[in-house]
């Protein structure tokens, strides 16, 4: 059944008949093979935020297809400033999609993964206290943990000085969150891009001008350029585009 705002194919094969969200589950999937997906909108000028939020720019339809993202994947992976600023709840999914999850062997909610080298890091946060699985945090060894947390969460050391992600993905993917959703912030994209960790990348463009003044989906030091190639595109009845890139 589609709900909301009607959201169609565009490319490679256009079709004017509504997704439901079975054929839009069906057009993200998931993967045979350890995967990561990075989610994130923008607006038509690059524009990460809208006064501060990345709710701004997110319509229906990207709110949709952000809450299939999640019933498809094991672990959602996220850095601690983002969970803080986006002031992060407990990750619930609806009895329609956790009916998915059971029919497809899956655990009925996606395992919370906090990345964060400072642990700077609210013990009491709803995130962690109200989980439906228990969350787990990748730090680093010289990281000091606030009093509380590893009683609300799995604390991971990944690295001496400094968060190693090739080996926290690989702690997780050991933990069995081979499918793994990573939903920021722009500081965390740039790490995993350049460690070369970025298997997929879904994006929203939202049809807003922000003007100047936001960053972008994507921060921190250089890294090599990667060819993403672009695999659909899909067109929501808002005006927004929603596209989908995967390695080759």
């Amino acid at each position: 059944m589609t709900v909301g705002t009607p959201i169609t194919a565009l490319w490679p094969t256009p079709s004017p008949v509504p997704l439901d969200d079975a054929a839009l589950a069906a057009r993200y999937g998931r993967t045979d093979r350890p995967h990561l997906r990075v989610n994130f909108v923008t607006s038509v000028d690059g524009a990460v935020t809208v006064d501060g939020y990345s709710a701004g720019l997110s319509g229906e339809p990207d709110k949709r297809v952000f809450g299939l993202l999640r019933m498809l994947c094991d672990g959602l992976v996220v850095a601690g400033g983002t969970m803080r600023h986006e002031r992060y709840r407990p990750i619930r999914l609806d009895e329609r999609r956790r009916a998915w999850r059971r029919e497809h062997g899956l655990p009925q909610y996606p395992t919370l993964v906090v990345v964060s080298g400072s642990l700077n890091l609210d013990p009491a946060q709803a995130a962690f206290v109200d989980a439906p699985v228990r969350p787990v945090v990748l730090t680093h060894a010289a990281a000091t943990a606030p009093p509380g947390l590893a009683e609300v969460a799995d604390v991971v050391e990944c690295g001496d000085d400094r968060v190693d992600l090739t080996a926290g993905l690989a702690e997780l993917r050991r933990r069995g969150l081979g499918q793994l959703l990573c939903e920021g912030g722009p500081h965390l994209f740039g790490a995993l891009t350049a460690a070369d960790l970025v298997d997929e990348v879904c994006l929203t463009l939202a049809p807003l001008l922000a003007g100047p003044g936001p960053g972008r989906i994507t921060a921190g030091g250089p890294s090599p350029v990667r060819h993403l190639p672009l695999r659909h595109v899909l067109a929501a009845a808002d005006g927004g585009l929603l596209l989908r890139y995967t390695r080759d």
